[in-house]
């Protein structure tokens, strides 16, 4: 008997360890499928495209694109500027009954617009930035946009076929994007600094008033 539970014990003390494995190569597996199911786009306003790669950074697409009319990174809603940066995808949504009204035309409200379906990019201070198709197909390959991404409808969907949620969508400033957002940069700290100047003015005309109020105390002081 003293045998057998030795022999147990032998073969326990060697096997529990393994056993405690088959959680730990379960998660192993689910992230590593997490791994190969990921994928990124590169968005480049230089050159209008749209290039998607999977995690070892193989081109899978590349599609040519329309984006915002105005250059520079979106800072307001309703500067028809598209973002730049990185964002993640918040999900997708079946566009192909969606309509809109474009401002510049007088075709009032357009069913299709967005093609048949609509990747929404999760833009911090944004809700409606996205990667969608476009009624307009010689729009690709300009800035015609309000501040999304077009597409033609056969490369959004192809897109849509090859894309996760966990993808990862890096846009890119083209040249005159780069020279707008200087532009505005250059603005703001102009503005910062005379903004400064006009506080730093105020403060000194207190601390004189301060120092006449001061003085006027003490010579009254002197006549009493």
């Amino acid at each position: 008997m003293r045998i057998k539970k030795r022999e147990f014990l032998f073969w326990a003390i060697i096997i529990i360890p393994y056993l405690s494995l088959i959680p730990a190569s379960f998660w192993y597996f689910n992230q590593l499928r997490q791994i190969e199911n990921s994928s990124f786009i590169v968005i480049n306003k230089a050159d209008f495209t749209l290039s998607h790669y999977n995690f070892k950074g193989e081109l899978l697409q590349k599609s040519k694109i329309a984006y915002g009319k105005n250059p520079g990174n979106k800072t307001m809603i309703g500067d028809l500027k598209t973002p730049e940066g990185i964002f993640r995808i918040a999900g997708f949504e079946d566009a192909s009954t969606w309509s809109h009204d474009f401002k510049n035309d007088s075709l009032g409200e357009i069913i299709g617009a967005y093609g048949p379906y609509f990747i929404r990019l999760d833009v911090p201070g944004q809700k409606g930035i996205g990667i969608h198709g476009t009624h307009d197909v010689n729009s690709i390959g300009t800035r015609a946009s309000e501040g999304c991404i077009r597409m033609n409808n056969n490369d959004i969907i192809r897109l849509i076929e090859n894309i996760k949620t966990a993808s990862i969508v890096v846009i890119v400033p083209g040249i005159d994007d780069l020279a707008e957002n200087h532009l505005i940069i250059e603005s703001k700290q102009k503005t910062n600094k005379i903004t400064n100047q006009k506080k730093d003015s105020k403060k000194e005309i207190s601390k004189k008033k301060h120092s006449l109020s001061k003085q006027k105390t003490l010579i009254r002081t002197k006549k009493h």
